[in-house]
């Protein structure tokens, strides 16, 4: 913690022992403070000017690690990947654009009085000299360090891709990185490039390092010359800067890096500069305080003094450093510090937001500056129209920080720290009445919680104060003030209860605005602090629209549609991708061709019917098990939304969620819905079971000989089920199964009870159970028919069972691979069919029963989504 003078007698801001300096040092303006015993500087007039000293309370983070590095990084390494992609499959368009660039090579040559590859050896070897040498000399022995890990690593990166690319690599791709030098072919991946870029990032901004501006500027001389003179291909120039920033990027977010916020002396000068003599800055603590804090600093953060209830809910809603900051005369201000590395997640989170919503996210803010400048205007507007809100007095810059000096709200308490008893109606129409006057002049707030809304107690009643106007817009649109009304309702509900939050809307807002709440009473509408209290009282968003239409019978509450997109469409959106590249990176169409030219198509044809029949069988049993009414049509409907869902999902899991989502949907409890669907599987593990046995009794009975099993197998069998029976003697095996079993049991049998209570849901569901499996068994069947193989339905059920067996133990999506190992290893071994012809039976298999199925899929998704079942 940085105290002043406590830790010395009459020790002032710019003492070492006070705020240590950044390893990047501050190369703005700065003032220091004397102390008392040291000569004074001497003005024109021989007049002695001596500043007192300022107690500067605070605790600056060691490092931060900064969002950007990570948004950077992720961002590079997607160019990346692209510039590979192009590289493979637009060769043409980057040879042209290299070969126009190329066309300077002579005049380059004409001007150049020194050979390219001296030109290249001198930007190595200078480059990382000079900027090592700074670094050295301004004792950032951490920083110099860091910039030779990262160098290193891009080296590291240049050599493992070149190494993949030249073993692993496709002809398509080593072509696209190649160039031609001295007659042959060569794959170049500059790296130098690499470790350049890696090690100019890691050593600091531009702004801060003279080496590491013309660094850069001769690095990209370079790269320029060595691609026009044809000395590297386009793609691997590109890809190895853009590798080199990566390996910098991810070195510099893994280790952090020394803010350049403004602190100890600059924060002080910025106060100064601002036209106040500061004789104190006390940090008031917060979360933004905890989560940053250095380790081992905890003691330091309980001994910042406390700050009041005002001050506590500004941090709180504002998110940004706050400080109480004391002048000579002994006035108490707010000091609110805006921070740019703390500007970059406020940004894509707005932005991020305003491409989600429809007009609910506010104008953002691209840059540190627009950000103080709009929360300034917003500060100044609402002040001029009336609403009693802290003055803004001045805006100071230091660093990479920028300040607003206010005043502070006199004794006022935040609305979230009052019971909800001393909300009386004085206090809701004073809310009202500062929410109108802000609307009265077109201004918007978008972002009221109880942290905003201050209330202070006077003799002639209560004082209203709303703060924090950051986000706010003036000139605002219909909607944002809507917003502003149904944040303000759903606050209120919070804390007085729905029916008293409604007639206090109603007591001063016309019965238009009072109707216009109803459509936008959702959780996305409201601020983040009121969602999450709305998550701890869910029922309060019920009580809202229910109190509404009573006082009002005719409004209308149904949600308006204020997404454009959310989590459902991201998936389908995923899950297409996904579908795309594992239909193209597995399915080989030509043997397709061949397996389907082999086979007789009446039986293939019969073969996908009785896969579409096994959608049937699952909705059936689905439809019995529900513990609300469900069309047959509707659940067979999102059994085949689940066979396009599968290429994303391993097997068995695609159909659970789906029809998990289908109840909640449908108004069922997530315990209940959950119970469903465990019953669901655990039933058609069970038919499955007695399925197999009866064939197996039936086939024994009429032709002993269908199924041969052999005394080894018999043994083999034998000594699986002693092993288990032997293990369950042990109380930690009995025990580890107790938990894995257990919690489906206790799910699956209060449900199962009700549903044997009802016997025809339960011929229902054995009927559909016997229907899905037996119509797997019988499109393999006939998929072994159309190829002209015969093998017995026992044989043919026990090699389809441990198929999907081995399918769903894998956690591959769809059972992609282990489905068609398992039926080719079950039909070579089991029923004796020839390797070859196996294999190409499982493939004709899987193609009739999953790969041609996906489409249907597809489409019953996009219906289902549209009609708001899934």
């Amino acid at each position: 913690m940085s105290t002043s003078p406590t830790s010395a007698p009459h020790g002032a801001v710019g003492s070492p022992q006070d705020a240590p300096q950044p390893e990047e040092e501050r190369t703005a303006p700065q003032e220091h403070a004397h102390p008392p015993h040291a000569p004074a500087p001497v003005g024109a007039a021989g007049v002695r000017a001596v500043r007192a000293p300022v107690d500067v309370v605070d605790v600056p983070p060691a490092r931060l690690h900064h969002p950007s590095d990570l948004l950077g990084l992720v961002l590079f390494s997607v160019l990346a990947v692209l510039v590979v992609v192009m590289a493979t499959y637009a060769q043409n368009t980057t040879t042209g654009v290299a070969e126009d660039v190329q066309g300077f090579a002579t005049l380059l040559r004409r001007i150049l009085f020194v050979p390219v590859s001296f030109l290249e050896g001198l930007t190595t070897v200078v480059v990382p000299i000079a900027v090592l040498t700074e670094l050295a000399l301004r004792r950032l022995g951490r920083q110099l360090i860091e910039g030779l890990v990262a160098a290193a690593t891009a080296i590291a990166l240049t050599a493992a891709l070149h190494w993949a690319f030249l073993t692993l690599g496709s002809d398509h791709v080593v072509a696209g990185l190649s160039v031609r030098l001295s007659g042959e072919w060569r794959l170049t991946l500059p790296g130098y490039v690499a470790m350049l870029a890696a090690l100019l990032t890691v050593s600091g901004p531009r702004s801060r390092r003279r080496t590491v501006a013309w660094s850069w500027n001769l690095l990209w001389v370079t790269i320029g010359v060595v691609l026009i003179t044809a000395g590297v291909s386009l793609p691997g120039l590109a890809l190895a800067l853009l590798v080199g920033r990566v390996a910098g990027l991810a070195v510099r977010y893994a280790a952090g890096v020394t803010p350049e916020r403004a602190y100890g002396d600059a924060l002080v000068g910025a106060v100064r500069r601002a036209g106040f003599t500061p004789s104190a800055v006390l940090r008031v603590p917060d979360a933004v305080l905890e989560a940053e804090r250095a380790p081992g600093s905890a003691e330091a953060v309980a001994a910042l003094p406390a700050a009041t209830p005002a001050q506590c809910a500004l941090a709180r809603s504002s998110g940004d450093r706050l400080y109480t900051l004391v002048d000579a005369d002994g006035r108490r201000l707010d000091l609110l510090a805006f921070d740019g590395d703390r500007q970059v997640v406020g940004m894509l989170t707005r932005l991020w937001r305003s491409l989600r919503l429809r007009g609910i996210e506010g104008r953002s803010a691209i840059s540190l500056r627009q950000a103080t400048e709009r929360a300034a205007l917003l500060a100044y507007a609402a002040s001029a129209a009336g609403v009693r809100t802290p003055q803004l007095l001045s805006i100071a810059e230091a660093d990479d920080s920028m300040f607003l000096v206010q005043e502070c709200p006199g004794d006022a308490v935040p609305l979230s720290d009052l019971e909800p008893e001393d909300v009386d109606d004085e206090v809701l129409h004073a809310i009202w009445a500062q929410l109108a006057l802000a609307h009265a002049a077109g201004i918007a707030h978008r972002a009221l919680t109880s942290d905003v809304v201050l209330v202070e107690r006077t003799a002639t009643g209560p004082r209203v104060w709303i703060t924090a106007w950051e986000q706010g817009d003036v000139a605002s649109s219909e909607l944002a003030r809507r917003l502003d009304t149904t944040q303000i309702v759903a606050m209120l509900a919070l804390r007085v209860g729905a029916r008293r939050a409604v007639e206090s809307a109603a007591a001063v807002l016309p019965v238009a605005d009072i109707q216009a709440i109803g459509p936008l009473l959702q959780t996305v509408t409201l601020p983040r602090r009121t969602r999450e209290e709305m998550r701890a009282h869910r029922e309060v968003l019920a009580d809202l629209r229910g109190a509404l239409v009573a006082r009002l019978p005719e409004a209308d509450v149904q949600p308006e549609q204020l997404v454009r997109f959310g989590a459902r469409t991201i998936f389908t959106i995923l899950v297409t991708i996904v579908a795309v590249f594992v239909v193209l990176g597995y399915v080989n169409v030509a043997q397709i061709g061949e397996v389907l030219a082999e086979s007789d198509w009446r039986y293939s044809a019969l073969a996908f019917a009785f896969g579409l029949a096994t959608l049937l069988g699952a909705a059936l049993t689905f439809v019995a098990f529900s513990p609300v009414r469900l069309s047959v049509w509707r659940a067979t409907l999102v059994q085949t939304a689940a066979t396009f869902v599968a290429l994303a999902a391993p097997a068995g899991i695609g159909p659970a969620a789906l029809n998990l989502r289908m109840l909640t949907r449908q108004g069922v409890s997530g315990s209940l819905a959950a119970a469903t669907v465990a019953l669901v599987q655990v039933s058609q593990f069970v038919t499955t079971l007695l399925v197999l046995l009866v064939l197996t009794v039936t086939s024994g009975v009429s032709s002993p000989s269908t199924l041969s099993v052999s005394p080894a197998m018999l043994v083999a069998l034998a000594v699986v089920a002693a092993a288990v029976g032997v293990a369950l003697l042990f109380p930690g095996v009995r025990a580890w199964a107790h938990r894995t079993a257990g919690p489906t049991v206790r799910q699956t049998l209060p449900r199962l009870i009700e549903v044997v209570g009802q016997p025809w849901r339960l011929a229902l569901a054995v009927g559909g159970n016997v229907l899905m499996t037996m119509g797997y068994v019988l499109a393999f069947e006939a998929a072994l028919a159309a190829l002209g193989q015969e093998v017995g339905l026992v044989q043919t059920a026990l090699v389809y069972l441990t198929g999907n067996t081995a399918g769903s133990i894998v956690p591959t999506p769809g059972g992609i691979g282990t489905v068609e190992a398992a039926l080719t290893v079950g039909l070579t071994t089991i029923a004796g069919v020839n390797a070859g012809v196996a294999g190409t039976v499982a493939l004709l298999f899987r193609l009739l029963t999953y790969w041609l199925r996906i489409p249907f899929g597809w489409a019953a998704m996009r219906y289902l989504s549209r009609k708001g079942d899934l």
